[in-house]
């Protein structure tokens, strides 16, 4: 039997990554259950995504907007109001794993009713009129597995553009990369007014044709408290979401009028493993910046911590940022 997940209309990103976390791993796996729900402002990167390799970092520090790793692997992916997310969790069964057209077609069902011509490609996306509005990716553990994707209705897809576009050319690992690909609102190849909220129930509907009803599941008081605990201690922790990065290595050059300023950087488990600098540094910072920062977390507010003693001023700081994280435009 499919239950329907009563998520208790929770937006917080880190709540529902642990929840669906979760449902995988603690729910009576003879039956499978289908997870609908939406995010605040938030990226999402890959199991094996590295975080600075994928976005613009500086102005997502800038805007306020945090980013989360799932358990999952594929591609960053940006999340709002106006993006859905589903899930299917089930019994891993060999035939399931890498079958996303199993689990995408009451969605591709769903979008059809609608009149929209929305078809499964070879890289498990669905396109329609050769556009997505949909990545999907999988995860299993022992006799469990998760099918979740995403579907843009009315997303602020500007924010794609600008924000998963990394700031630098200067990393390199053997990270997994995102492919980008033209994306669309659903909503706006309508011909006719849907909101999200109907829209939601034209899915739910579909994912549950081959039931005569649509029982719901409930998580206990006690659920809910480990899902917040999983939340706590997992999906808003540096550890998880930038110290699970894959190793790398970043090079930048600035030019200045004391001449070139080259920093090479290797990161290993989110922390400053080697740091050199050539050239004159002494009209900026200490010579020595690179013996206070080695192993130090690399991201901003941990780097400026450990330099704060020097009491830097704006014009410092903002020459750490190009430096350490490449240019902010």
């Amino acid at each position: 039997m499919l239950f329907l997940i009563d998520q208790n209309n929770n937006t917080k990103p880190s709540i529902n990554l642990a929840l669906e976390e979760y449902l995988l791993r603690q729910l009576d796996i003879n039956h499978d259950y289908f997870l609908l729900y939406v995010n605040e402002p938030c990226i999402v990167i890959g199991r094996h995504q590295n975080i600075f390799e994928e976005v613009n970092y500086p102005l997502l520090r800038m805007r306020g907007i945090p980013v989360f790793r799932r358990i999952s692997g594929g591609g960053t992916v940006y999340h709002d109001p106006g993006n859905i997310n589903f899930s299917f969790i089930t019994r891993y069964q060999k035939f399931k794993f890498n079958n996303y057209r199993l689990f995408n077609t009451p969605i591709l069902q769903a979008l059809q009713s609608l009149g929209l011509p929305a078809e499964l490609n070879g890289r498990n996306d669905i396109l329609i009129n050769q556009k997505k509005i949909s990545g999907n990716a999988q995860f299993t553990t022992h006799d469990r597995m998760v099918s979740h994707g995403t579907l843009l209705f009315s997303s602020q897809l500007d924010n794609i553009g600008t924000l998963l576009h990394a700031s630098t050319a200067g990393y390199k690992s053997r990270a997994i990369k995102s492919v980008r690909a033209p994306v669309a609102n659903i909503s706006e190849m309508l011909d006719r007014s849907l909101d999200l909220e109907k829209f939601k129930k034209t899915i739910v509907q579909h994912v549950f044709s081959n039931q005569p009803d649509m029982p719901e599941y409930r998580l206990s008081p006690s659920d809910w408290r480990n899902v917040h605990s999983l939340a706590e201690k997992k999906y808003q922790s540096w550890e998880w979401n930038f110290g699970e990065s894959p190793d790398f290595t970043f090079q930048n050059i600035l030019k200045t009028p004391a001449g070139k300023i080259i920093l090479e950087l290797e990161i290993k488990k989110g922390h400053l493993a080697q740091i050199r600098i050539s050239g004159n540094l002494s009209d900026h910072l200490p010579a020595d910046i690179s013996r206070m920062l080695l192993g130090v977390r690399y991201h901003p507010e941990n780097i400026l911590a450990v330099l704060k003693d020097l009491e830097l001023n704006s014009d410092q700081e903002n020459f750490i940022d190009k430096l350490f994280w490449g240019n902010q435009d």
